[in-house]
């Protein structure tokens, strides 16, 4: 076979002196591995394939939306090249009360941007058409002119029933991303989108500002928010600065508050250009931005069921019940299966469900494990199967805490040390799985399983 597992000597209060087995000790069969590293689409003929300019995946889902993926609700978004350019840029500026300004607004066929400075004054920017980009925009109108449709983000929730009363942050309109149609394919963010008679309305609220060179530009109600990894999307990647992103792509420091009036300051020396790995945060939702070539360095769907194939091969056991544990298909990925891991998330002790060692006073929630007995939450083990959250290809060895979803450890480290936005201005770590709030020193937790008694 080509599993070869070294089992660490017993330790702690383990009185059988049972093997335990940590999963990075299986010796994952490489080149099995390897065939599975590259994405379908890499594999088909290139030549035919449409240009792929990058993936929006949507953090707090584990590979589809709770009711599933329909139409332009989906938790992730492949943009690709259009059969016909459809990008915009700034022409013509118009200080309104002029007639050519009203008919900017009331053209239907003329996209522009009109910022509000007085109910005297309204200054209209008409934009006009692109032949060297492509455009696209996100927001929670399903209006025809937004290509992917985003709804706040409710962590855990694995049913779309109660995101629903919940007054939405995101704006209908919240943003546009701007493909280069010629290599190599830079995409560039701008806060706001056009609505469906291709306008963008900055009301007298917004803050906006005339720049030095005489043009307008302005933020939007909560704002649009982007981080940079700093080493790209990487096991090497470290978590770079949130900045806010204005209406015309200029990179600014954070607001007081989401919606404060006052902007914050311009960053000269930073862009509004995506790289693999940036965050776009809509206040309500946060999207991951991976580039075509980052993903082609991504593990694939393939890739993680053949890690969990290895990982039930390898057999692992409840050292309580003796039962043999078995992580659950990826299709299966809400349902508690009979043969489920569980796992102390205090000591990283991996069990079958058993109702060994209930602290009552806590309200159940906390547990003794029979190995160790440390006391902590009790949770059920789930594979991150979103395989464009992972930044490496390692094997599943560690857990979030507290939700329990499972990925390689450089995955883990690097998601724990991620300031997420939270309402309008709190920030905290998160799980990319499932978007629930991380918890204890690190966030996450190794596993700790126990090998086969035969």
């Amino acid at each position: 076979g080509c599993l070869v597992c070294r089992f660490l000597p017993s330790r702690g209060n383990n009185e059988k002196g049972v093997p335990q087995l940590l999963i990075r000790d299986l010796k994952f069969e490489k080149k099995s591995l390897a065939k599975l590293m590259f994405s379908p689409d890499q594999e088909n003929h290139p030549s035919k394939a449409p240009v792929k300019y990058g993936e929006l995946i949507v953090l707090g889902y584990n590979g589809s939306l709770p009711n599933g993926d329909r139409g332009r609700r989906k938790s992730r978004f492949a943009l690709f090249k259009r059969p016909k350019a459809n990008g915009v840029k700034p022409s013509t500026v118009h200080i309104a009360c002029t007639p050519q300004a009203a008919k900017a607004i009331s053209n239907k066929d003329q996209h522009s941007i009109s910022y509000t400075l007085s109910r005297a004054q309204t200054v209209v920017v008409e934009y006009t058409h692109d032949s060297n980009t492509d455009m696209f925009q996100i927001g929670r109108s399903t209006e025809s002119p937004i290509d992917f449709v985003v709804t706040d983000t409710v962590p855990g929730s694995q049913s779309n029933s109660d995101t629903q009363s919940v007054q939405s942050t995101i704006s209908r309109f919240a943003c546009r991303i701007i493909c280069e149609r010629n290599p190599p394919f830079t995409a560039r963010i701008y806060a706001a989108g056009f609505d469906s008679s291709k306008n963008i309305f900055l009301g007298e609220k917004a803050a906006k500002w005339k720049t030095s060179d005489g043009q307008m530009d302005g933020l939007t109600t909560n704002g649009v928010l982007v981080m940079h990894p700093r080493n790209g999307f990487t096991e090497d990647s470290k978590p770079g600065v949130w900045r806010e992103i204005s209406v015309c792509g200029n990179v600014f420091s954070l607001r007081e508050t989401r919606s404060a009036q006052q902007r914050g300051k311009m960053v000269e020396n930073e862009t509004n250009q995506l790289q693999d790995g940036s965050l776009i945060d809509l206040c309500g939702a946060t999207l991951l931005w991976r580039t075509a070539e980052g993903l082609s360095r991504t593990p694939t769907v393939k890739h993680l069921e053949a890690l969990r194939q290895e990982i039930n091969a390898a057999r692992p056991q409840c050292p309580v019940g003796f039962n043999t544990l078995a992580f659950p298909s990826m299709k299966r990925k809400d349902v508690v299966d009979e043969k489920q891991p569980w796992v102390y998330l205090n000591c990283g002790h991996v069990h079958g469900y058993h109702n060994w060692g209930n602290k009552e006073e806590r309200d159940g929630k906390d547990r003794e494990c029979p190995m160790c007995r440390s006391v902590g939450p009790y949770v059920p083990l789930w594979l991150g199967c979103e395989a464009g959250f992972y930044v490496d290809a390692g094997p599943p060895t560690h857990a979030f805490s507290p939700c329990g979803h499972v990925c390689s450890e450089k995955t883990t480290a690097y998601w724990s040390q991620i300031p997420l936005p939270h309402g309008t201005h709190t920030f905290h770590a998160a799980c990319p799985f499932c978007a629930h709030q991380l918890a204890g020193e690190q966030g996450y937790i190794r596993l700790i399983f126990q090998g086969p008694l035969d």
